[in-house]
């Protein structure tokens, strides 16, 4: 499906020097900030693709500066309108209008596409994600859910294809930047850093009180309002868990999590020898996104730097299980594999969306998702005879993105009727 659109030439170097690149969620905070990234090197990048589901004048800006090839948006009234808004320009590029999953999947395998930003939030990045890395692309992958979800068929395919998945998050950079190719065998663990989020310090007996506006204020971070929420239950640091996992061939196991207040130190490796590298460095996710974009090479950021002698100190902590739940049950299911991060995943997407919609409360979060996964163990441990005749196989495996879908779709249903009783 494509409509088309008459707009100038993107760019005046030779193509053969640019790495051209496609942003998927280009107007959400991984894409703004790859966007202005690719700003300040214009001899070195050249954006191919943008997409976007709802912020589209937003959109229609970035249209204007970066000039894509391809835009993909959520419909195709959409896509009209942008044909039409975009016709009577006189210095614009042919470019090309999509729409839905479809033109998402278009974008990512693009044959003239370089680099995939992956920054769709949510299951919805699935897809388009492990589209790219079909087609062999180098994936930053900055959203969480492919790697939860499908983390095994991710990997495997990366290496059918030649894919690189590159973690543009800012743990997994950190040890990716760390590890620098040591072998598995030579890690001892992973150490993953948590900021604690906005309610690290609060007593655990006015949790029934917080609202939505102090959940959304992270000390740290400016993130997505889902990812934020995420942070706040310390939800993000179990799914980190699960793709940690998979990233760098690392049993769940040999991967904790420390809080570090200051969010200066963004995780740490500890080696066989006793030997801790760690990457730090300001809370700016521009630094993560850079290193992925510019691989194997480093870009000379015009950015805020540290200064080690203003730091008065580092602090870590261990993570208290009783004030964040939702790490415990994430690990649960990072541990059982199969089904169960994909059902997990969609059932947090769920109950975290009626949160932002204020339906529930905080604390009705943990609560939610342990009734889900209470279910599911109960699922998996029916004992008639055929009982596998009746546990669905993508609860058992996920082998395929249908599986990783219907396991996620499985964990929205299930919270779903838990929302329902709670009303």
């Amino acid at each position: 499906m494509k409509v088309s659109a008459s707009l100038s030439n993107s760019s005046e170097n030779p193509a053969s020097v640019l790495t051209k690149v496609t942003v998927l969620g280009a107007t959400g905070s991984i894409g703004l900030n790859t966007l202005d990234i690719i700003r300040q090197f214009p001899q070195k990048f050249q954006i191919e693709a943008l997409s976007c589901r709802n912020s589209i004048e937003q959109l229609c800006e970035q249209i204007r500066e970066f000039k894509p090839r391809l835009v993909c948006v959520n419909t195709s009234d959409q896509a009209r309108e942008l044909r039409e808004s975009f016709r009577s320009g006189h210095s614009c590029p042919e470019t090309e209008f999509v729409w839905g999953m479809e033109g998402l999947k278009q974008i990512s395998r693009d044959p003239e596409v370089d680099l995939v930003m992956a920054a769709i939030v949510g299951a919805a990045g699935l897809e388009p994600t492990f589209s790219a890395v079909e087609a062999g692309k180098i994936v930053a992958v900055a959203n969480k859910e492919p790697l939860v979800m499908a983390g095994e068929l991710f990997v495997q395919t990366a290496k059918k294809t030649g894919a690189k998945l590159l973690p543009t998050d800012s743990e997994h950079n950190a040890i990716f930047q760390a590890l620098h190719n040591e072998s598995p065998e030579r890690i001892a663990r992973l150490i993953l850093t948590a900021s604690g989020g906005p309610f690290r310090d609060l007593p655990l007996d006015e949790f029934e009180q917080i609202t939505l506006d102090e959940a959304l204020n992270h000390p740290n971070w400016e993130m997505g309002r889902k990812i934020t929420i995420d942070s706040a239950t310390m939800m993000n640091k179990g799914l980190e868990i699960i793709e940690a996992h998979w990233l760098f061939n690392t049993p769940v196991e040999k991967i904790d999590v420390l809080m570090q207040r200051e969010s200066i130190i963004h995780s740490m490796v500890e080696f066989i020898d006793g030997s801790f590298l760690a990457q730090m460095g300001l809370p700016d996710m521009r630094v993560p996104i850079a290193y992925c974009l510019g691989w194997p090479e480093r870009l000379p950021l015009k950015i805020p730097r540290l200064d080690p002698v203003a730091l008065n100190a580092l602090h870590f902590e261990a993570i208290d299980e009783q004030r964040f739940p939702c790490l415990s049950l994430s690990l649960k299911a990072a541990k059982q594999g199969g089904g169960a991060p994909a059902v997990l995943n969609g059932a947090n997407e769920k109950v975290v969306a009626a949160f932002l919609n204020e339906e529930i409360r905080f604390v009705d979060i943990s609560k939610i998702l342990a009734s889900v996964m209470h279910v599911f163990d109960e699922t998996l441990q029916q004992t008639k005879p055929d009982c596998f005749d009746i546990i669905p196989d993508f609860l058992l495996n996920i082998l395929s993105l249908e599986d990783a879908v219907e396991a996620d779709q499985w964990g929205r249903e299930q919270a779903g009727e838990v929302l329902e009783n709670l009303n």
